[in-house]
């Protein structure tokens, strides 16, 4: 693995992604943290890291989170948004163009939560916002979170990243971020929903450029005061430095469905429906994103379709439309015992897609 190396005699590296693309910055990050990493190994002068960034239209799940069971996952496709999955912990968010992110890169050695969270703290009072970090987590403004954080560490080095509100659109978290939990029991690690806020609500005149430039500031003067000698600040060709085959696969492997949503804990999925030909109450057991045991409970006169249709869907992936699709090719359509298997399997290929999975 090649990772592709930014000037080597800087302290601190500032990156500004113009992507919005979420698998594109995730795979950015995920290859400064890779650098950091190699520069600690290889005694380099590097220290720090801050990357700038945003998501357009994305609901960001965290590394140990059920997919299905955080997000409308169906709403937001259909809606042209897009799911991704980070690599830290902690709950799932909604990003916009109203929402900046901000990535803290340090070796081990130097990372402090205190140190981190007083930056995010004196970059909105910058702004003439009061803050106060909250639990381990979050951020407030006026008992509202407005930053929301998570942890992780490779090697030699640690990574902290999060989130600022500045005008997200809170419908949309809503719509996106509401499933139903008595459909799905997952073993995931669940969201704790909290009451936010963005920071345009106290300050008027606070927008991302200018939250940017504050932030950037303080991290230079932050994590550059302590050096012996003027710290000596690069600026990331980030074009460069993506152009390369490593960014290509580490770009597809954020993008890809094995990682946003094959990588989930067994949970179980149930619905059931009221149809013209009978009662149904179906059972789902779903493993890696697979659908690994299909049940159909039916008082349908027609028991051996209703067999044919569990099997057909044993396999499938958790996906509305794979499910319905797989419902409408079920053999043995061309025989009816009483009502037509082309109603059944049309009928519960429709209860599928109202699901939005």
């Amino acid at each position: 693995m090649t990772i592709p190396q930014p000037e080597p005699d800087h302290d601190l590296l500032l990156v500004r992604s113009r992507s919005f693309d979420p698998w594109h910055n995730l795979a950015l990050e995920d290859l400064l943290l890779d650098r950091m990493n190699e520069s600690v190994k290889e005694n380099r002068r590097l220290s720090g890291i801050l990357y700038l960034w945003q998501n357009q239209d994305t609901v960001v799940i965290g590394r140990n989170q059920n997919a299905w069971a955080e997000c409308n996952t169906a709403l937001l496709e259909r809606e042209n948004g897009r799911l991704a999955r980070r690599t830290t912990g902690g709950g799932a968010v909604f990003h916009d163009l109203g929402n900046l992110n901000f990535s803290l890169i340090f070796p081990r050695k130097r990372f402090s939560l205190t140190d981190n969270f007083d930056l995010i703290v004196d970059t909105v009072a910058s702004q003439g916002i009061d803050a106060d970090r909250s639990g381990r987590n979050d951020v407030l403004a006026k008992g509202r979170k407005f930053s929301g954080n998570a942890f992780t560490h490779r090697g030699q080095a640690a990574l902290h990243h999060g989130t600022l509100l500045i005008h997200s659109d809170y419908g949309r978290v809503s719509r996106y971020l509401t499933v139903n939990p008595q459909k799905l029991q997952a073993k995931g690690i669940a969201s704790v929903r909290s009451r936010i806020i963005n920071l345009q609500e106290l300050a008027p005149g606070v927008t991302v450029d200018n939250l940017s430039e504050a932030m950037a500031e303080l991290f230079c003067e932050r994590f550059g005061g302590h050096l012996p000698k003027p710290a000596k600040i690069g600026h990331l060709d980030v074009q460069a430095f993506t152009e390369t085959g490593e960014f290509a696969r580490r770009r597809e492997f954020f993008a890809s469905w094995d990682w946003r949503y094959g990588r989930t804990f067994r949970f179980d999925a149930t619905l059931a429906g009221r149809l013209d030909w009978g009662l149904v109450d179906i059972g789902l057991t779903v493993q890696d994103g697979k659908v690994r045991k299909a049940v159909i409970y039916s008082d349908a006169l027609d028991g051996d379709f209703i067999n044919r249709m569990e099997h057909n869907i044993t396999g499938c992936r958790f996906l509305s439309q794979e499910l319905a699709t797989a419902l409408l090719d079920t053999p043995g359509q061309n025989h009816d015992f009483g009502p037509s298997r082309r109603q059944m399997a049309r009928d519960l290929a429709d209860l599928f897609l109202e699901q939005n999975w």
